[in-house]
């Protein structure tokens, strides 16, 4: 039964990989060049993991959570439950979500929960946490996105492999009970449409089609995208999704202090907000330093907000996202 507890976010944090790959290093190892890839993405540059250990999706979790608790004024074992949002996981079993709560320390046996919805995958852990705080069965959710996709990008592709990047940011999502805070989640969605799956997959590695030998060889394990028809699907996904926000909140776009939307092209962030009439300036915008970071977009984006002033306690914050499967969702809150 829900409530009238309010959700509201009590710490965010973020951990972004040490290593830059500019767009003039691919051109070392590609035929591409700086000015055609910013041009058509937006994106000057990523982050990519160590492959030495140190790095893992696990590890960037384990330390962005350190900063999100100590933002929340918390302690691990504070924690009730962790929802890991990522296609990269560290390994098939266990889950990257037992790996981060045994690195933290907890010991409360709290649930553990992967979650693959692609790019979409911290809006779904957040909306998710957000019923489960309602109904009183969680205190504090840990909402990690942390992804390692330079692991899964072809680096001989240059369709694909200028947009994508690492890195992590986590959340943790508590209960308000104070009278005079204002912080709640307002409005939340979760959707998919999966005729569009071949938009955006990757058919090897799973139990229908098994790692082998022969897939290795070719290269067909890695990430496989349609920019095209992506591109089509996500600016009308994001502006049905920001309009059917604003109608369950009964608020109005003037009413936004902050759009934050996946970061995949800033073609398709730009061509969103002119559908919307929302003004750029209103627009958290980074992918020009990081890339595509799947899950990981919108919590880097926000945290990064928070950090440099732009997004304050108070502030109407709208999340929007789109990822393969095709998985869509949004969430409007009061931060």
């Amino acid at each position: 039964m829900t409530t009238n507890i309010k959700t509201k976010i009590k710490g965010t944090g973020f951990y972004l990989p040490k290593q830059i790959r500019h767009n003039k290093d691919l051109e070392k190892m590609i035929d591409t060049n700086d000015e055609w890839i910013f041009e058509r993405t937006g994106i000057r540059e990523r982050r990519i993991c160590s492959t030495e250990g140190g790095e893992w999706p696990a590890d960037m979790a384990h330390n962005a959570t350190l900063e999100a608790l100590k933002n929340a004024n918390l302690e691990p074992n504070d924690i009730d439950l962790i929802l890991f949002a990522s296609v990269t996981p560290d390994y098939k079993l266990p889950n990257s979500a037992t790996i981060l709560q045994t690195s933290l320390g907890i010991t409360n046996n709290c649930g553990c929960l992967d979650i693959a919805a692609a790019c979409s995958g911290f809006v779904y852990g957040l909306n998710l946490a957000n019923g489960m705080i309602k109904t009183g069965a969680n205190k504090n959710i840990l909402v990690v996105a942390s992804e390692m996709l330079s692991r899964e990008v072809d680096w001989s592709d240059r369709g694909s492999c200028i947009l994508f990047g690492d890195g992590c940011a986590v959340a943790i999502v508590g209960a308000n009970d104070k009278d005079d805070d204002s912080s709640e989640i307002l409005a939340s969605y979760l959707g998919a449409d999966g005729t569009g799956r071949e938009f955006f997959d990757q058919p090897i590695g799973g139990s229908v089609n098994p790692m082998t030998i022969e897939n290795l060889e070719k290269g067909d394990h890695y990430m496989q995208m349609r920019g095209r028809e992506m591109f089509k699907v996500a600016t009308r996904t994001l502006a049905k999704n920001a309009k059917r926000m604003l109608e369950a909140a009964d608020m109005t776009y003037e009413d936004i202090d902050w759009f934050i939307p996946h970061q995949a092209n800033v073609r398709i962030i730009e061509t969103t907000a002119k559908l919307l009439k929302i003004n750029l300036d209103k627009v958290v915008i980074n992918i020009e330093k990081y890339g595509n970071t799947s899950a990981g977009t919108i919590p880097i984006a926000f945290h990064e907000a928070i950090l440099d002033g732009r997004i304050n306690r108070g502030d109407i914050v709208l999340f929007d996202t789109f990822g393969a499967g095709l998985t869509t969702g949004a969430t409007l809150l009061r931060y």
